[in-house]
């Protein structure tokens, strides 16, 4: 585990632990299982404890899974699903999902709550759970979010190609996408910050390197990306570049290889040079404190947006089918 000191400022420290946003979506709120399931959050974070402990990489892809969970319905544990040969076709079968991991892991943190609160938490709240966990775990803010989300009754591999946003999408429909679930600018950078954590496949970034690399934007780190992706047509997870020079910690370290030039996917580059989006990006990199602040805000804006509420959907047994 790597050991991480922060110095936050005190009015920081209040707003990363309290949350952003006033929540008053329906049946949403922060203490949603003070009766039904009053010691949820200790007991997923003990659960996730030794996976984190023994598998590094592990907060990066619970960080990942939520992201996508989130963009093709709201979050509502779609991406959990398995294709039944009905009307459920695993969002997995999805190429945007290539290298998404951990899934069944929250089917093993789902087993342990139900064994304590059998029918009452969703494993919709636990994909957010888990990746808030994964975030304070690597170093970065702890970020009270609301629960209550339903599980979906729906999950269709055609609407995961559709909502999730590739490796190549442009700033103007990146900033589209992110505002439109009510972030500010500022909130849509922060976001992508999520890449400080774990790596990028080269599947998702020979399209910068071949035929020919992509000179004005990459100069002499495209040359260290084609040692590391060597071929045009990398087919397997075996194929990656960590995302900063801290992969494993959640810090700014992002933003500051943005400013210097190392952005991996076409994205990262287009926002440390759009004239719109390039001082936040710089703010990001010289203000960790900024940065956190941001991120912890985007991070409940988008767990929040569209999520099924009340009775909408149900409440699983098992997260990967339905009831």
């Amino acid at each position: 585990m790597t050991t991480l000191t922060l110095t936050l400022f005190p009015l920081l420290i209040c707003l990363s632990t309290v949350g952003f946003m006033d929540v008053t979506l329906a049946n949403l709120s922060y203490d949603h299982y003070h009766n039904s399931c009053p010691h949820l959050e200790s007991l997923v974070a003990k659960t996730l404890m030794p996976i984190f402990l023994t598998d590094p990489t592990s907060p990066s892809a619970f960080l990942r899974l939520m992201f996508h969970d989130c963009q093709v319905q709201g979050c509502d544990a779609s991406i959990l699903l398995d294709s039944n040969g009905e009307s459920i076709s695993s969002e997995m079968l999805s190429g945007r999902n290539f290298g998404i991991r951990r899934r069944e892991a929250i089917d093993m943190v789902k087993r342990v709550v139900e064994a304590e609160c059998p029918t009452q938490v969703s494993c919709a709240d636990l994909i957010i759970l888990a990746a808030r966990e994964s975030v304070a775990f690597a170093g970065g803010p702890r970020i009270r979010v609301p629960l209550g989300r339903r599980d979906s009754t729906t999950a269709s591999n055609r609407r995961a190609d559709t909502y999730i946003p590739s490796s190549t999408v442009s700033v103007d429909n990146m900033l589209r996408i992110f505002m439109s679930k009510g972030m500010t600018m500022d909130e849509a950078i922060a976001i992508l910050g999520g890449h400080t954590l774990g790596v990028s496949h080269c599947i998702n970034v020979v399209n910068r390197l071949y035929p020919s690399y992509e000179s004005e934007k990459l100069g002499a780190f495209g040359i260290y990306l084609r040692l590391n992706c060597p071929t045009m047509a990398p087919l397997t997870n075996l194929t990656f570049i960590p995302n900063d020079l801290t992969p494993f910690v959640f810090d700014n370290h992002y933003y500051k290889d943005l400013k210097a030039g190392r952005g991996l996917l076409s994205i990262d580059s287009s926002i440390s040079t759009d004239p719109r989006t390039a001082p936040i990006v710089d703010r990001f990199s010289r203000d960790s404190d900024y940065f956190f602040f941001t991120f912890s805000s985007a991070f409940v804006k988008l767990s929040t947006v569209g999520v099924p509420t009340g009775k909408q959907g149900q409440i699983r047994n098992q997260c990967s089918q339905l009831n």
